[in-house]
């Protein structure tokens, strides 16, 4: 899984930076909702952004004054990224979200932002373990993920409470790709958080912004009907 996983965003590395400031589901989707639950002033914040991509959050952070060091798993992701943020170019390296995170001290962050690569992560208490670890006290992680109902119906599952590996046909990056990830409940999307000390602070199914209706009305008014993701704010009290 790991190895079709990184195949696949290799080869879609490139389209995938080039439509990230536009594509509807990230700019008017993800993005938005994601960034609301960050503070209102984060300058000098230092932030951790696990799995970065092609370093649009980063970006964002970035403007604003924070501390950014990022890494994906990806080579061609983290060039990417790189590129993006040409002047912090030696804050994103390659890594493993699967692997523990032994280049960070402990209580070294403020902020863990996990947009959107959670899901192909099998066991996430190892994870959520070491976001833990390597945040501050009071610290906060951010994540954003594919909604456990939407997979659910999505992928016409009979056995809801089950783990599954699943495979999707995505076709907005040029030619069409297999994406492998994993489907689960929403107990194994909760439980791992509340269970590696942190409490849920915010929970958002989110809706998407008025741009969405102008670019892509049809998924817009799906997306107001039903989420596809949800976004979780989370605070680390041990």
């Amino acid at each position: 899984m790991k190895n079709k996983i990184l195949k696949t965003y290799e080869k879609i590395a490139q389209s995938y930076h080039k439509m990230i400031d536009y594509k509807p589901h990230n700019a008017f989707y993800d993005r938005p909702n994601t960034l609301s639950l960050f503070p209102e002033n984060i300058k000098d914040f230092e932030i951790l952004d696990a799995a970065c991509g092609p370093g649009k959050y980063a970006e964002i952070l970035l403007s604003q004054g924070a501390h950014v060091t990022g890494f994906d798993f990806s080579p061609k992701m983290v060039d990417l990224a790189k590129k993006r943020n040409s002047n912090h170019q030696e804050n994103f390296f390659v890594h493993n979200l699967n692997d523990p995170l032994d280049l960070f001290n402990d209580q070294q962050f403020d902020i863990v932002l996990c947009a959107l690569a959670l899901d192909y992560i099998q066991d996430w208490h190892a994870v959520m373990g070491e976001f833990n670890r390597v945040l501050k006290p009071n610290g906060r992680l951010i994540i954003s993920t594919t909604h456990p109902f939407f997979d659910h119906l999505y992928f016409k599952s009979k056995k809801y409470f089950k783990p599954q590996a699943v495979s999707t046909n995505w076709t907005s990056f040029g030619k069409g790709v297999k994406m492998h990830s994993f489907k689960r409940s929403l107990h194994d999307t909760i439980a791992p958080i509340t269970e590696n000390g942190f409490y849920i602070e915010k929970f958002l199914e989110p809706k998407p912004t008025v741009e969405m209706k102008k670019s892509d009305p049809k998924t817009y008014k799906k997306l107001m009907n039903f989420p596809s993701f949800l976004c979780i704010k989370a605070l680390k009290y041990s």
